[in-house]
C-alpha cells in the first residue's frame, strides 16, 4: 500500500488578488483608460507611484529593516513604511523575515524564493503556495518587534496598503478630473511595475549577470535590473556584503537609493551607515579575478595555529578581565567577536546568544556558523579567522 505524496496548498487569497490585479490592470490600460485617452498627469502619477513605492521597498524594507544597513529617525521610518505599503508586498515584518531567510539559506530548500527551483518559481511562483518555513524560527526578529512603526504597519497593513496603493492615487486623480485614469495607471498598472521589478531581483538577478565578488551562490549583477529597481542591480555585491548600505560600492554603479540615503545622512535624518571594509572588497574582487583567469586559487590553510590554547577556565578569566566582551566557540577555536558586534548582519544579540559566560553553560556556535543558522560566505569565514584568540583545549 503506497503512501500519499504531500499536497501543496494553494494560497488562494494571494493567488486571486495577484491574478485579479493583473487582469484588471491589462483590461483597464487597453480598453477602459488606454494610454492615449488619459491626461499626462495620470501617467506621471503612475511613474511617481512606481518609483516612490520602489524606494519604500529598496531603502526601507530591504536596506534599513532587512539588513540594518543604517539607522533612521522616526519620521523617515514612517515615510518609508507608507511608501512600502503602497508596494503591496506585505508588511515590513512579513517581508523582512522572508528576506533574511533567503540570505541565510540562499538557493537551498529553505530559501523562500530559491532560484534553484526555476526562473518562474523564483520570480512569482512562490507567491501562489502557502509556505512552510521549517527554519523561520531561527531568524532573529527582536529588532522588528521592538520598532513601533513596524508593529503599527504590520497590524494595520491591509488598510494602509489599500489606501496608499489604490485610494490615494485615485483621490489625486480628481485634482485633474481623471480619477478613473489615476486608478488604472497609478493604482493598477503601477502595481504591476512595482511587483515585477522587485521580483526580478529574486529571479533575473540570480540567473543572468556578472559575479565579480563571489560565485558561492547564484546572485549576479545586472545593469538593467539597477535601472528598474532603484539601484538594486549589483546583487552579487549585496549577497556578498549584505550589511552594506549601498547596492553598488563604486561611483559608476547606478544606485539612486544610496544617493538618497547619503543625502538623508547629510541632513541628519539617518545615521550609522555600514560599509564593507575596503580590504575585504578588494580581496573578494582579486579572488574572483584570479579564479576567472587562472582557476580556483589554492585553499587557505584553516588548520595551522601558532597561538595559545585555552581551556574554559582561561576563557572565563579573559571575560572577567574584559567585561562586556563576546567570546564564542567556532570549530574548536575561541573567537572574540566583540569588535564585530556592530557589523554582524544578523545583529549583536544573535552573537551574544552563543557567548561564553562564567559559571554558565554555553552553546557552541559551530553548528550555526557552518550552515545550521546561516550559509556563511568565504569572506565571512576569513573575517571570523581574524578574531580567533586561542584554540579550545577541551
Amino acid at each position: 500500500m503506497g503512501t500519499d505524496s504531500p499536497k501543496i496548498a494553494i494560497w488562494w487569497s494571494n493567488t486571486i488578488f495577484f491574478a485579479a490585479t493583473h487582469v484588471f490592470a491589462v483590461w483597464g490600460a487597453i480598453y477602459w483608460r488606454p494610454i492615449h485617452a488619459v491626461p499626462t498627469q495620470s501617467l506621471v502619477l503612475a511613474l511617481l507611484v512606481w518609483q516612490l513605492a520602489d524606494f519604500g521597498i529598496t531603502i526601507g524594507y530591504h536596506r534599513l529593516y532587512s539588513h540594518r544597513a543604517f539607522r533612521a529617525k522616526f519620521a523617515v521610518r514612517v515615510v518609508l513604511a507608507a511608501l512600502g505599503s503602497a508596494g503591496f508586498q506585505g508588511s515590513i515584518k512579513w517581508w523582512c523575515l522572508r528576506h533574511r531567510l533567503h540570505h541565510r539559506f540562499t538557493d537551498s530548500i529553505h530559501d523562500p524564493y530559491a532560484a534553484t527551483r526555476g526562473l518562474f518559481y523564483s520570480h512569482m511562483g512562490w507567491i501562489f503556495y502557502k509556505p512552510t518555513y521549517e527554519r523561520m524560527e531561527l531568524v532573529d526578529r527582536e529588532d522588528l518587534d521592538s520598532d513601533p512603526v513596524v508593529r503599527f504597519q504590520h497590524k494595520h497593513y491591509v488598510p494602509l496598503a489599500l489606501f496608499f496603493g489604490f485610494v490615494l492615487p485615485t483621490l489625486l486623480g480628481t485634482l485633474w478630473n481623471d480619477a478613473s485614469g489615476a486608478f488604472v495607471w497609478g493604482g493598477l498598472v503601477a502595481r504591476l511595475a512595482i511587483w515585477h521589478c522587485t521580483f526580478l531581483v529574486n529571479s533575473l538577478a540570480h540567473w543572468d549577470g556578472l559575479q565579480p565578488y563571489s560565485d558561492e551562490d547564484t546572485s549576479r549583477g545586472n545593469f538593467l535590473l539597477a535601472l528598474l529597481t532603484g539601484g538594486e542591480g549589483s546583487h552579487n555585491f549585496q549577497h556578498s556584503f549584505p550589511h552594506d548600505w549601498r547596492s553598488g560600492p563604486h561611483l559608476w554603479n547606478w544606485d539612486p537609493s544610496k544617493w538618497i540615503i547619503f543625502l538623508l545622512n547629510r541632513l541628519g535624518l539617518v545615521s550609522g551607515l555600514r560599509s564593507v571594509r575596503e580590504e575585504d572588497l578588494k580581496e573578494a574582487m582579486q579572488y574572483m579575478h584570479f579564479k576567472e583567469t587562472h582557476g580556483v586559487p589554492p585553499a587557505e590553510d584553516d588548520t595551522s595555529w601558532e597561538g595559545e590554547a585555552w581551556d574554559l577556565v582561561r576563557a572565563h578569566d579573559f571575560i572577567k578581565l574584559k567585561p562586556g566582551s563576546c567570546l564564542v566557540v567556532i570549530d574548536d577555536y575561541f573567537v572574540n567577536v566583540t569588535p564585530y558586534l556592530g557589523e554582524h548582519p544578523g545583529g549583536a544579540a544573535l552573537l551574544r546568544k552563543y557567548s561564553v559566560r562564567p559559571q554558565q553553560e554555553f552553546i557552541e556556535a559551530s553548528w550555526a556558523f557552518d550552515g545550521g543558522l546561516n550559509n556563511h560566505s568565504r569572506s565571512a569565514r576569513r573575517r571570523m579567522r581574524e578574531f580567533r584568540v586561542a584554540r579550545f583545549q577541551r
